[in-house]
């Protein structure tokens, strides 16, 4: 059958025309043919899948599930912890030590009747945007395995993409979610910082639903977002509709930002794809307004050389042979924060506040902003960076860094296919806070575009 949504499929298992144990099934053999070539997944555990899902068919034949996700297979970045599972965080460095307790992002998907089947695969120390991992190898994208999914929630793009489930939770801190869902052809949402609790949590750093549509994205929010007091950066409860995703956009000003200020250009059939899309948003009524760009070269070079002193301040009490085991672009990169003095990572910090200053003045002007997801449609599967080059790590997320420091909501959707059939990412950001306004106005844009209906099939078995 065809790969249903999280929407649907919830209401088939309500309706009793598919069974959680019947859909599982059908999971697992697509994960079968799928992932020899992907390697998307990390702690697959396809027997205890089942076993749960033989509970949640009979809680739905009872007609007692215990929460909106019961029996829906779900799949985990593997930074998030889950009990009893180490955090490899991509990197074979890692001392393996199992996770005492779940993150608030498992405990809220157990707590509604998820089942948790797997992890899914990261870079070294989630510090590149892509499949790349000492730990893990390398992970795939399904549009085309000789090219890269992106990262660092690289293994739940090419879940998504491949039908692992119609869920998969990733995180972001500097586009980490929103950068693979765009090579990969997904939604990816990035929430306002706080709005989904993780632990641990850090400037920048947050949760987000993975899916094949906004809908299903706007369904996983109304789990993800309940509170946990574990987060002392997350925003109070807030009585949300997630589902109602009702609006249209006339009368909104967006604004379009065609270039980032810095790292590389936008490839001219991102750009062609970009500006359909600002048309469809004017034939619907909106008035679009060109916007400059929040970043520049200074900005993204301090940011570089504070995260640089931050990363190698996590790994400098390491064996030296342990950390002869980090994937060598990451070992180069890092070793330029052994050096970094002090006022100079201050100096790099403070990027982050000016960036928020920009992003404060920028919106007085507009509701929303649309750009690119990604400046390039596609790199190889072997590179850590669409360079390549750890002197420049972060050319290519110009576009989604700024929203992670800045706070706001950011998601990325499929916005049309390059000429060689791969998909170009498009994304829309909003004011803090306004969550489910950027969803509101993604759904838009996603009914005006249509949905994907040919998804990539698994290699012939």
């Amino acid at each position: 059958m065809p790969e249903p949504s999280l929407v649907a499929l919830i209401e088939s298992f309500r309706r009793g025309t598919i069974t959680p144990v019947e859909y599982w099934d059908e999971v697992a053999a697509r994960i079968a043919v799928w992932e020899p070539t992907l390697n998307a997944l990390y702690a697959y555990d396809p027997e205890t899948a089942r076993a749960e899902a033989e509970r949640s068919a009979a809680r739905w034949k009872r007609g007692e599930p215990i929460g909106p996700l019961d029996g829906v297979p779900v799949t985990v970045k593997e930074l998030i912890a889950s009990a009893g599972v180490p955090i490899p965080l991509g990197c074979a460095a890692t001392m393996l030590v199992p996770a005492a307790a779940d993150a608030p992002p498992v405990a809220r998907l157990r707590e509604a009747g998820a089942i948790i089947f797997a992890k899914t695969t990261a870079p070294d120390l989630a510090m590149l945007s892509s499949g790349v991992s000492s730990f893990h190898g390398t992970t795939r994208n399904p549009w085309n395995p000789e090219r890269n999914p992106g990262g660092s929630s690289s293994g739940a793009a090419a879940a998504a993409a491949a039908g692992y489930g119609p869920l998969h939770v990733g995180t972001d801190i500097g586009g980490s979610i929103r950068l693979p869902a765009g090579w990969c052809g997904i939604v990816g949402f990035k929430p306002s910082l706080g709005r989904i609790p993780i632990d641990p949590y850090y400037v920048g750093r947050v949760a987000g639903p993975m899916t094949r549509s906004v809908a299903d994205a706007a369904l996983a929010m109304s789990v993800l977002s309940r509170p946990d007091p574990r987060d002392a950066m997350s925003l109070p409860p807030h009585d949300i509709d997630w589902l109602d995703l009702s609006g249209g956009a006339a009368g909104l000003k967006i604004g379009l930002m065609r270039e980032a200020g810095a790292g590389l250009p936008v490839d001219p059939e991102i750009a062609a794809a970009l500006d359909a899309a600002a048309g469809l948003f004017a034939a619907a009524g909106a008035e679009i307004v060109p916007v400059p760009p929040v970043m520049d070269r200074r900005i993204l070079d301090g940011i570089d050389l504070f995260w640089r002193a931050r990363a190698w301040n996590d790994v400098r009490l390491l064996p030296a042979e342990r950390q002869s085991r980090l994937l060598p672009y990451i070992r180069e990169w890092i070793r330029v924060g052994e050096t970094v003095p002090g006022w100079q990572a201050v100096d790099g910090f403070n990027q982050t506040l000016e960036i928020r200053r920009r992003a404060a003045a920028l919106f007085e002007r507009v509701d929303f902003v649309l750009s690119p997801t990604n400046p390039v449609v596609s790199f190889a599967a072997e590179l850590a960076s669409p360079l390549d080059d750890p002197a420049r790590p972060f050319e290519h997320i110009v576009f989604t860094l700024p929203w992670n420091m800045s706070e706001q909501p950011a998601l990325s959707l499929n916005g049309g296919f390059s000429r060689e059939g791969l998909p170009i990412g498009l994304q829309i950001v909003g004011r803090r806070f306004d969550d489910l306004g950027v969803l509101r106005l993604a759904k838009r844009l996603e009914d005006a575009l249509g949905p994907i209906t040919d998804w990539p099939a698994p290699p012939p078995v």
